[in-house]
Order: C-alpha cells, then structure tokens, then sequence
C-alpha cells in the first residue's frame, strides 16, 4: 500500500481539529452519527474526533486513516468511544471490506483531500450493503458566478493543496456522490466558519442512499 504521511500537517490538524470541533463541527458530526445502526466505515478517520459520537446502536466502526500519525492519534482515541473502533490503514480508493460488508459509510472533511474522488466513492459504493446510508460533511465549491469560486480555482491550482495535505476546496462533491450511485435524501449548503471568505469555508452537511448504478 503507497504511504500517505502528512507529517507537518498532521500536527497541526491534532490541534486544529480539537478548536474546529468547539466552533462547532462537534455539532456537524453528532449529526453524521445520529441514528446510525449495524457496522460503520468511517474513511479518512483523521485522529478520531468522530468516534466519541456514534451511538451504542452501532455494533463496530472500521476507521480506516492512512496517514500513520493521525492513525496513532486514532488508536488512541478509540477506547474512550461508546462502541468498538477498529482502527486500520487503508486507501479510500482502495477501502478495507467485501462487497456490501457495511450498513452506512460516513466521510467527514476528506472527500476534498482523495487523490481521486470517483475511485474513492465508487470504493464507498462497493462495502456499502444495497440501502445503506453515505453521511458527509465536505468542504465543495462555491456557487460557480461567485467571486470565492474564482479565489477557489486559484488555490487549487497554486498552494492549498501543498499546504493542507491534498484539499482542494473547488470539487463538486454532492455531484460526484449522485454520479458514484447514491441518492441524496438530506443536504444541508453553508459556510463554516459563519461569514468566512475562506477558500475552504463553503460546505455540505448531508446523508445519501446507495443505489444501484446505472450501466452506462
């Protein structure tokens, strides 16, 4: 498996995510979490500040987390969870898991960073049993006339990436979710922090059903 090591950025996301989560992404993910049942995959698990939200309804999470020292971070985190983390290495575009193993995926800031989206999801499509549940909570592009559209293909093509370990804040990420087979049952279009002109600031909150994909 190629390694994926952040080193720099994996530092400081430790402490970023912790002061993200009290300016209010802890709300974001109690609301990915929230009625989940049965086996989870969390992919891009980060240093596992999802774990402490799901609920006891979930029998295992798989967390999947490339990036050795957010994994470490992850490891770490698990015993304090409700219900049982695996943690484990692995690529989203190459995930851990049968065909139709798990009852819900959830993705929370990493469809952003895949090196290749469509892989990545056409991956969550695959371990997702037939009805089960996508959650996300993305950072996606901003209205296409705006002028934070604009500011956002220029970081993307200059130094975000480099920067924040492959974001890229430009994608149209509930699109490309509708195209890898599911079906979006709840979206939820703001910008986080609050008013911000961040590249990154635009966002999804949302749930989608797997599908059947059309041939073709």
């Amino acid at each position: 498996m190629a390694a994926v090591s952040h080193p720099v950025f994996a530092r400081v996301y430790e402490r970023l995510s912790v002061a993200m989560d009290r300016a209010g992404t802890a709300e974001f993910r109690q609301h990915l979490a929230a009625g989940l049942t049965g086996r989870v995959i969390e992919v891009g698990a980060g240093n596992g500040r999802m774990f402490t939200h799901y609920p006891r309804t979930v029998t295992e999470v798989v967390a999947v987390e490339p990036e050795p020292r957010l994994r470490a971070a992850a490891v770490r985190a698990a015993p304090a969870a409700p219900v049982r983390i695996t943690v484990v290495d692995g690529l989203a575009e190459a995930l851990p898991g049968a065909d139709g193993e798990f009852d819900a995926a959830v993705v929370a800031l990493v469809l952003c960073t895949v090196s290749d989206q469509a892989a990545a999801l056409a991956e969550i499509h695959r371990v997702l049993r037939p009805g089960g549940e996508l959650r996300f909570f993305e950072h996606v592009a901003a209205e296409e006339t705006s002028l934070l559209r604009r500011v956002q293909r220029i970081s993307d093509a200059t130094l975000w990436p480099k920067l924040f370990a492959g974001c890229h804040t430009g994608r149209d990420t509930t699109a490309a979710i509708e195209a890898a087979g599911f079906a979006v049952d709840e979206l939820r279009r703001f910008r986080f922090p609050t008013g911000s002109s961040s590249p990154s600031s635009p966002c999804v909150l949302g749930r989608a059903t797997r599908v059947e994909k059309r041939p073709g």
